[in-house]
């Protein structure tokens, strides 16, 4: 079962066994009183992987050009169910993910992100000159004068 489930493994199985039968997701979910996106979720798994849907995949991470020929071909035309079969992908649900990322951010969404936080540079900055230093600041206290003056107008604002 996927970690993210809201299914239980009991529920989930019961409901393959209603699929198997030819019930819908809605009316599987209605039969067994469970939520319906996980139902849905579950069930397009199902018509993707059949009775495979239960096991829990590996995040398999997949290369931009086999992301963009995907989408180019769901663009296309070709259904998502038919792509996933075809790719191996977990859900049909993917390739709708991976359109959208495209239309909204081109082909640069599509590629892999880093995680974490950015690396922190170990180097010794360079120390600023003394003038550097003094401009920095002087900015630093035109603008806490800036501030102190507006909050003094305000404040006489608010007395009259």
């Amino acid at each position: 079962m996927y970690l993210k489930s809201t299914l239980s493994h009991s529920d989930a199985v019961s409901a393959i066994e209603l699929f198997e039968q030819g019930l819908t997701a809605k009316s599987v979910a209605l039969t067994l009183d469970l939520a319906p996106n996980p139902v849905q979720m579950l069930y397009q798994r199902w018509q993707v992987r059949g009775s495979g849907a239960l096991m829990t995949r590996d995040r398999k991470q997949y290369d931009i050009e086999i992301k963009l020929l995907i989408v180019r071909r769901h663009l296309q035309g070709v259904s998502g169910r038919v792509l996933a079969k075809e790719y191996d992908l977990p859900s049909p649900g993917t390739v709708t993910n991976w359109t959208r990322i495209y239309r909204r951010e081109g082909e640069d969404g599509l590629r892999p992100k880093r995680r974490g936080r950015p690396p922190v540079s170990r180097e010794n900055p360079v120390p600023e000159s003394e003038v550097e230093q003094l401009r920095r600041e002087n900015e630093r206290l035109r603008a806490e004068v800036a501030y102190l003056g507006k909050l003094r107008a305000l404040r006489a604002q608010e007395r009259r």
